[in-house]
């Protein structure tokens, strides 16, 4: 009697065996025999079920689609091992098992992804990959999608990356490419003109372009900061394509001079690196806006979504932004983007301009709120006045246009920050993620608030979400990794920070973490060593590399060490009665021990709303104090449990 059920189907096949039985048929049946007893012993060890043999083919079944995988990997690594030319497919869906056989749509689905794989590789389809994606055993990586035989929608294809596998090229692949592309990540533009201080023209006209981009519904835009880290590198295009999981990017060149600009623009596939479209324009400056929106539209229309020209108008406010004013907001952005208090006051300074040449100039109102929130969060300007001015800006953004997500990003920060008002804060980021669902920014801030909260989970969720978007951002992987460390997976944490590092090795707060994780993975020596390479300069943050080092020998058992850079704490206090280094009292305190004076210096930093006690509740620093009853009072001051 047939029976439908819900199940993970695998094709495996021998490549080349007719060719081989012609040339030698003896061992042609050992090989596939020896291939069988392999398929037989891994399959059950991983609770599955041959269906039939196909020659030299099987199909087989699983309860469970990590089953399917496991057994899959375990599989085709022996088969590898004793160089079996294996290929495997897998898919997730309905089927109808009968005694004849199993019948349905999925069976066909997984032998179409086997039949177009390469010997050694594991192919599965975005079902699979949708039930894998958030198990570290595996690690899939986008092939493409496909039109397969027989098949009515078009099926995204993901190749298995594990250690001994085979990774096929895109352009091994026999399957037919769907034309329409959903995915695009727009490269920094390069500045061709003879001035270099042109620079920040050339970028601002890729983030136009990527801001555009990104309001095509069912087009997945990477955001600027994983684009812009291929600035001034030569990659290729398919290389590109795997880094960011995207089918297509565009790059192009921008030449100002004088009054006039002329922009020249490609969009290329990253499957073959094939050019799907370019265009050259030649424009006078003040016709800037009408370039970007006619690049945008000629995208949209290349990868066959529909936009229309009046869309893009509509949401398009630049349209009446005088040029001068546009240019000035160009600069805010090229300075905002650094990230750095320096040139967060040169990103004021210019968004300032901006708005005084075009008082209705929304989207400087927008960046002028951003660089204040920096310049607050990391201490370049008292706070209370830093997060009074954000909101001014802030507020003003959403008067002239309510569209602008970072507006409410922006009052987000303020509610988290000034107020401690986490709920209403929240209430601002759900706001801003109404607006765009994809905003790397909101995510982020919206992770942030679930570590306040304590909710990991929801922490990791929100950080994947900006990640997909902004997969090699800087920032966004940093916060992954604090997330790690702050609740105690702290291998995990050094996995991601020594990325971070080797991405950017002057990133410091990425090794600086790492010691902190080593030092709470009690690898004194290891944490001791990064400190120290910090003690000719300053460390990532607030806290002076020496008092790490204090709390590192303390918790080591050398309390003189530790004793030490307390005397040389207290030596550079005396020069400084600011409050500055309360902080920095309170860890190295709790480092030794001397818990009274260490929640005293603390509830001083709470009492400055120091962006750090936000934290103190799930950071490990902290853990000895959480029994105290004056501790649990701080909390209840700040308002976390």
């Amino acid at each position: 009697m047939a029976r439908r059920q819900l199940s993970a189907i695998m094709f495996t096949d021998l490549a080349g065996y007719t060719a081989m039985m012609q040339e030698d048929e003896f061992n042609a049946k050992g090989l596939r025999d020896h291939h069988r007893r392999i398929l037989e012993q891994e399959i059950k060890n991983h609770d599955g079920q041959i269906l039939q043999y196909y020659g030299d083919g099987a199909l087989s079944i699983f309860n469970s689609t990590i089953s399917a995988t496991n057994s899959a990997l375990s599989i085709q690594l022996a088969s590898i091992q004793n160089k079996i030319p294996l290929r495997v497919g897998i898919h997730t869906g309905d089927v109808v098992v009968e005694e004849e056989g199993v019948y349905g749509d999925g069976v066909n689905i997984a032998s179409r992804i086997e039949s177009f794989s390469i010997p050694g590789s594991v192919m599965v389809s975005d079902k699979v990959f949708d039930d894998i994606k958030n198990h570290q055993t595996f690690q899939p990586v986008l092939m493409g999608e496909f039109e397969l035989k027989n098949v009515k929608r078009p099926v995204e294809v993901y190749a298995l990356t594990n250690k001994g596998l085979v990774v096929p090229e895109r352009t091994d692949l026999k399957g037919k490419v769907k034309e329409r592309i959903k995915s695009i990540a727009v490269l920094p533009f390069v500045n061709r003109s003879s001035d270099p201080e042109n620079e920040y023209f050339s970028d601002g006209i890729t983030e136009e372009i990527i801001t555009a981009l990104a309001k095509v519904d069912g087009l997945r835009v990477i955001s600027r900061t994983s684009s812009f880290s291929f600035k001034g590198k030569s990659v290729d295009a398919r290389t590109i394509g795997k880094q960011l999981e995207v089918q297509s990017i565009l790059d192009g060149s921008v030449r100002k001079s004088g009054n006039r600009v002329r922009i020249a623009v490609q969009l290329s596939s990253t499957f073959d690196g094939y050019q799907l479209w370019t265009e050259n324009y030649d424009r006078l400056l003040e016709d800037i806006f009408e370039v970007q929106d006619e690049i945008s539209l000629k995208i949209a229309q290349q990868l066959k979504e529909r936009l229309s020209k009046e869309s893009i108008e509509e949401t398009n406010e630049t349209k009446s932004i005088d040029t001068e004013a546009y240019n000035a907001y160009l600069q805010g952005l090229f300075y905002y983007n650094k990230w750095t208090p320096a040139n967060a006051q040169k990103a004021v300074d210019a968004f300032q301009k901006a708005v005084d040449l075009q008082p209705s100039y929304a989207q400087a109102y927008s960046g002028l709120a951003l660089a204040y929130s920096l310049m607050s969060f990391t201490g370049f300007i008292e706070s209370s006045e830093g997060y009074r001015l954000t909101e001014e800006a802030a507020f003003k953004t959403i008067e002239l246009d309510p569209e602008i997500e970072n507006g409410y990003v922006s009052l987000g920060f303020v509610e988290f920050f000034l107020r401690w008002n986490f709920e209403k804060g929240k209430e601002q980021l759900e706001k801003a993620l109404t607006i765009n669902p994809r905003s790397p920014e909101a995510n982020q801030a919206l992770s942030f608030y679930y570590l306040i909260t304590g909710d990991f989970e929801n922490s990791l969720l929100a950080i994947e979400k900006a990640r997909e978007i902004d997969p090699l951002s800087l920032t966004t992987n940093r916060m992954l990794a604090d997330i790690y460390y702050l609740q105690g997976d702290y291998k995990m944490a050094i996995e991601v920070y020594d990325w971070l590092h080797e991405q950017d090795p002057d990133f410091k707060a990425a090794l600086e973490f790492k010691a902190w994780a080593y030092l709470m993975m009690e690898e004194y020596d290891k944490a001791i060593a990064i400190f120290e390479s910090f003690l000719d300069g300053e460390g990532a943050h607030s806290m002076k590399p020496f008092v790490q080092l204090g709390y590192a020998h303390a918790l080591k058992g050398e309390k003189d060490q530790a004793e030490m850079y307390l005397e040389q704490l207290k030596e550079e206090a005396k020069e400084s009665r600011d409050g500055s280094h309360d902080l920095n009292f309170a860890t190295l305190y709790t480092g030794l021990g001397n818990y009274d004076l260490a929640i005293e210096y603390l509830e001083k930093v709470v009492d400055q709303r120091i962006g750090a006690v936000l934290l103190i509740h799930v950071s490990p620093i902290w853990k000895p104090l959480k029994d105290l009853d004056r501790f649990r009072s701080l909390l209840s001051k700040i308002g976390i449990q």
